[in-house]
């Protein structure tokens, strides 16, 4: 059990940080790669691709905006949902990192493909609901670099800062010393503590207000203890399968029906589920087809906004989410993948 809790500490730290990470460059760009790319037609495309790539839910969260206000069509939002994981992104990367790459490239082929046949198909529709709650934040600007106002930051320090930065720092003197992650000084073990000597670069030197705002109320506090609850109760539901009641061998023999469950549980617009077909994964317990098949399906947080726009909108999508990954996952597993 105390392994169990490490491992799922060391993800959750990877992933805090990837966080922090994306928050940082997405403030700091203040979007206007998007504004630019939309204003094309296969720029919109390429927009959903990398809205949807980029891991965690908020490039779901700006495509669903942006089509709200009738700048994104359907298709280019299909496209976003099929390419996104939501949170599980992070996760994945701190897994399973070469597979999570293999498999974001083959999400972003496949959800352009679909996207693009959906305009094809519709008309290259766009929303028939009026915008009327849902807005369209642009990234605000921030001063990210404080200058001369670090040393002042740091003397009246306050908690979020010092608490962020300390954790950080904590698990990069892990890492190295080989108590976290993996022991030998192999590639995954260079990746993590580059991007943790990142964030700690981050907490150190944000101002106050990006530190507050962005990085403590919305990533630690909201999602953090989420990745680690689900984390940690995926690696105790797999402890439990395969080294207590030695399930494995069954989970193999049922797998089409396991292809037809992860499709299900993919509906599900929670970030957290869709761990278990991770972990599955990730001890060799289920095939590639089915993280596929899961992954097109599931979309972490990134449909709620949709739900609160226009259910049947929501309802749409999700049933060409469903029908494309079933359909991709089959056809996987039939070639023995």
């Amino acid at each position: 059990m105390a392994s169990l809790f490490a491992t799922a500490l060391m993800i959750t730290g990877f992933v805090l940080a990837m966080m922090l990470l994306i928050e940082y460059l997405n403030v700091l760009t203040a979007g206007r790669w998007q504004q630019k790319l939309a204003q094309r037609v296969w720029g919109q495309y390429l927009l959903a691709v990398l809205l949807g790539v980029t891991p965690g839910c908020l490039g779901a969260f700006t495509a669903v905006a942006l089509y709200s206000h009738g700048v994104l069509t359907l298709g280019a939002v299909v496209t976003t949902m099929i390419a996104a994981s939501g949170d599980e992104a992070f996760v994945m990367l701190a897994l399973i990192p070469r597979q999570a790459l293999a498999l974001m490239a083959l999400l972003s082929v496949f959800g352009l493909a679909v996207g693009t046949a959906v305009d094809v198909l519709g008309g290259r529709r766009k929303t028939r609901v009026p915008a009327a709650c849902l807005e369209l934040h642009l990234p605000e600007r921030c001063a990210c670099w404080p200058g001369e106002r670090l040393l002042a930051q740091w003397k009246n320090c306050s908690s979020a800062r010092g608490a962020l930065t300390l954790m950080f720092v904590m698990l990069l003197f892990g890492v190295l010393a080989g108590r976290l992650g993996a022991e030998e000084a192999n590639w995954m073990r260079i990746s993590l503590a580059l991007v943790l000597g990142l964030a700690v670069f981050i907490t150190s030197t944000v101002p106050d207000h990006f530190l507050e705002d962005h990085l403590w109320r919305h990533v630690a506090i909201k999602h953090a203890p989420r990745v680690f609850l689900w984390t940690f109760g995926a690696l105790i539901a797999m402890h439990l399968l395969t080294d207590v009641l030695h399930l494995e061998r069954a989970i193999e023999s049922s797998r089409w029906i396991v292809l037809l469950v992860a499709c299900l549980v993919g509906l599900i617009p929670e970030s957290g589920p869709h761990l278990i077909f991770v972990t599955l994964f990730a001890r060799g317990v289920v095939p590639f087809s089915v993280l596929v098949a899961s992954s097109v399906v599931q979309d972490g947080h990134g449909m709620l906004p949709m739900l609160a726009h226009s259910v049947r909108e929501f309802a749409l999508i999700k049933a060409i989410t469903f029908t494309a990954g079933l359909a991709l996952g089959a056809a996987l597993m039939s070639l023995g993948w």
